[in-house]
């Protein structure tokens, strides 16, 4: 893969890496891959309706799932280095406030489509369901009560996501491919 060129004031152009092919000098410069997708189509107002609120949620939730992606490898591996589990859980308790204190007033302002949307992005990025994560870190308990809370919201903590079965799902990724690529 060549490299990505660099603009010189200096010389009022770019600079490209070179390679040598049979005989000739050629410049190389790093292409992104795009995805192409044929236009949507929809059948009713309904599934247009979703797509678009689809793409606005994936939008405003991705860097959020990336960030607990990152947080959760990290966390995983201090825990694996702490053997005493009161040790263990003090520092999940405070490592949990800390969370709270930072992102609690951006979380609050989600809608609950948002809310829906982390819970299924987080699946994809961790391939665990919101439920599994919080009953590993916080127990059963607790994870019972936050998936009750949830449950009375019209949302579902062990809600996993399945492109294969679920034509819902195929739509998020779908979004998800296009918005990392840079297209929406």
């Amino acid at each position: 893969m060549a490299a990505v060129p660099t603009y010189s004031e200096k010389l009022n152009g770019y600079l490209l890496n070179t390679e040598i092919y049979r005989g000739d000098t050629i410049g190389s410069i790093y292409l992104p891959e795009v995805p192409i997708y044929p236009a949507p189509k929809f059948k009713n107002k309904k599934q247009e309706k979703f797509y678009w609120k689809t793409v606005r949620d994936v939008k405003k939730v991705y860097p959020y799932m990336k960030f607990i992606g990152t947080e959760y490898k990290r966390i995983n591996a201090i825990c694996d280095t702490i053997s005493d589990p009161k040790e263990k859980k003090k520092y999940m308790k405070m490592y949990e406030k800390q969370l709270l204190d930072e992102y609690k007033p951006i979380m609050k302002k989600f809608t609950l489509s948002q809310g829906k949307m982390l819970i299924k992005l987080i699946d994809r990025e961790l391939e665990e369901t919101s439920y599994d994560i919080i009953k590993q870190f916080r127990g059963g308990f607790v994870a019972w009560w936050w998936q009750l809370f949830a449950k009375m919201l019209g949302a579902d903590l062990k809600d996993d996501y399945n492109i294969s079965e679920r034509e819902k799902d195929r739509i998020i990724e779908r979004v998800i491919t296009l918005y990392e690529a840079g297209v929406l």
